[in-house]
């Protein structure tokens, strides 16, 4: 589980840096699996363990994200209540996401081997 600002100071904020640098990926990939609006989202990320992130963060990146064309937004009726914005991911978005997939892999990858691999730093020494 990711939560924001949770745990002790140094640790609340490696997390809180961690996620600002891989939201928006997370939103589009999110997107990329099924449309949904706003609201929904909050909680598929409190499913998949991103406690925390609020309306306020969500509503702003699904805008920034709908200028770049990554994703749009279509108004559609609600079962419960008034309409309400689904967004879904574009052509380009998709594109964008594939991108961030392989340079995740790249990072997550780099740092997993800087965390782990004593054999080479102590063959350097």
């Amino acid at each position: 589980m990711i939560a924001v600002g949770s745990g002790a100071s140094d640790d609340g904020d490696r997390q809180t840096q961690l996620l600002r640098g891989a939201l928006d990926m997370c939103l589009l990939a999110l997107l990329a699996r099924r449309a949904t609006h706003g609201y929904e989202l909050v909680g598929r990320l409190e499913a998949i363990g991103i406690e925390g992130v609020g309306y306020g963060t969500i509503y702003p990146l699904l805008t920034r994200m709908r200028r770049l064309g990554l994703v749009v937004d279509e108004v559609q009726a609600s079962p419960t209540g008034p309409p309400r914005k689904v967004y879904a991911v574009t052509d380009a978005g998709q594109e964008r996401l594939d991108a961030w997939r392989r340079q995740w892999t790249r990072f997550v990858h780099t740092v997993n081997t800087a965390l782990t691999d004593s054999t080479s730093e102590s063959a350097r020494s």
